[in-house]
């Protein structure tokens, strides 16, 4: 054994390197329970009226959201709530073995942290859509109790972005109804002013009867007058029908531009000039109704969103409680450490032969 050890020490380093594993993962190594769950995020199904065609392109937003839990489940926050609710440096440095123990119980938060995520795995099934949860403890109750604190706060966590999300939106749209709907009274308010001010409910409503006024009033004016002509074919200017005509064509033509007077005055005031300011007005008090509809629109339409963003943690696999210890996987761990230490033994052989057939 001393000649062989000496002949190839490299060769013994290995032997007893896989003696040593072998005895540390078959005698030594302390099981560890695993707990699993699978889950997908579900919305509440709301009907609505939009269509959108990227939605269709995209899948929605499940994929974001899931990988936002999981990087919420796998963050420092997450270490501390469930350091705070369950004990987690408690429960990790009490048990376990030296190597896989958490070894300081007061250790800084980033090992911690690093311990953490290898004791907690969370992986993401893209095809499936859906999250694998895994938590490995020392007891079973506690691996338990660690994947479900980790379904509620995730749970709660998405919720909470989603609510804020949407209650600074709808705070928002609310401030700016309130602005909106003050511009519309004051438009309106400004429109009844003018209206009890020129005794007219609407001017250009009146502007549209004194027009069809005028011209029914033109149209009997060229009657009269072509009458005229035709009674001054065989009638003299002082005939009692030619005056009765003549009369009745100039009563014509002073009604006429009476009602065009109205219309259009030099001194202001006129017909026209009303019309237009309150067709002014009128516009801003459209304008302001059909932003105020917009905006109480855009505040349901919202408020309904905010009901789409609460998420709800579906279970497809409830938290396990496991009855026997799976890890660690102690064949496995000895297969494949002594697979490589022999490798790196028979690379160590060769180079010592290369070496050798050098020397000579």
């Amino acid at each position: 054994m001393k000649a062989f050890m000496t002949r190839q020490p490299h060769w013994a380093l290995a032997l007893i390197a896989i003696v040593l594993v072998t005895l540390y993962w078959s005698l030594w190594a302390s099981d560890r329970y695993v707990s699993k769950a699978t889950v997908v995020l579900e919305s509440p199904q709301i009907a609505t009226t939009d269509f959108s065609v990227s939605s269709l392109l995209t899948g929605g937003s499940t994929d974001k959201d899931l990988l936002l839990l999981r990087e919420y489940l796998q963050s420092t926050d997450m270490l501390k709530l469930a350091d705070e609710k369950l004990g987690f440096r408690e429960h990790y440095s009490q048990h376990g073995d030296l190597f896989s123990s958490l070894m300081d119980q007061d250790a800084p938060i980033e090992e911690l942290h690093d311990y953490y995520l290898r004791r907690v795995n969370i992986e993401m099934d893209e095809y499936a859509g859906v999250l694998d949860i895994e938590v490995q403890a020392y007891t079973p109750e506690f691996a338990h109790k660690m994947t479900e604190l980790l379904l509620s706060a995730g749970e709660a966590h998405m919720n909470e972005m989603g609510r804020r999300l949407a209650e600074e939106q709808v705070t928002f749209l609310e401030k700016q109804l309130g602005r909106l709907e003050g511009r519309l009274d004051d438009a309106r308010e400004a429109l009844l002013t003018f209206q009890n001010k020129e005794g007219l409910v609407s001017p250009t409503s009146t502007v549209e009867s004194i027009n069809q006024v005028v011209a029914t009033l033109e149209g009997q004016l060229a009657t009269l007058q072509a009458q005229r002509k035709a009674l001054g074919s065989y009638q003299s200017n002082r005939a009692s029908d030619m005056r009765r005509v003549q009369a009745e064509i100039e009563a014509m033509r002073e009604q006429i531009t009476k009602q065009r007077d109205r219309l259009a005055q030099a001194t202001g005031g006129s017909l026209n000039s009303i019309s237009s300011q309150y067709e002014t007005l009128e516009l801003k008090a459209k304008f302001a109704q059909e932003t105020y509809s917009s905006a109480l629109a855009a505040l349901e339409n919202t408020r309904l969103e905010a009901a789409r963003k609460l998420k709800q943690v579906s279970v497809l696999q409830s938290p396990l409680m496991p009855e026997y210890s799976t890890q660690p996987e102690r064949l496995y761990n000895i297969t494949v450490f002594a697979l490589i230490t022999i490798f790196l033994a028979f690379i160590a052989s060769m180079l010592m032969l290369i070496i050798k057939e050098h020397r000579d």
